[in-house]
């Protein structure tokens, strides 16, 4: 069986045991793999929907990740009061 045959087959459930790190690596190898085209059509297909799968499972990652940074919250007179949710959006 052909390597893209194979990669068709193969269901992306690996990828929610990835840890982010090892995710975004895999991600940057098929989008290099792709840009260069030294793959069949078959195969590009394949890997881009593997690309695809390891994108969301990054996005949701993050996502997880924004959830729980906390930043810390101070009273007027500078004295910490506890902490509350990042919101990255402002600044």
């Amino acid at each position: 069986m052909s390597s893209a045959g194979k990669a068709a087959g193969k269901s992306h459930a690996d990828i929610k045991e990835m840890s982010f790190e090892r995710a975004l690596k895999e991600l940057e190898v098929i989008v290099g793999r792709l840009e260069r085209g030294d793959v069949e059509l078959e195969e590009s297909i394949a890997i881009y929907e593997r690309g695809e799968a390891l994108k969301e499972h990054c996005d949701r990652l993050l996502k997880q990740a924004e959830a729980k940074v906390e930043k810390l919250a101070f009273n007027a007179d500078g004295s910490p009061r506890g902490t509350e949710p990042l919101d990255p959006e402002a600044r």
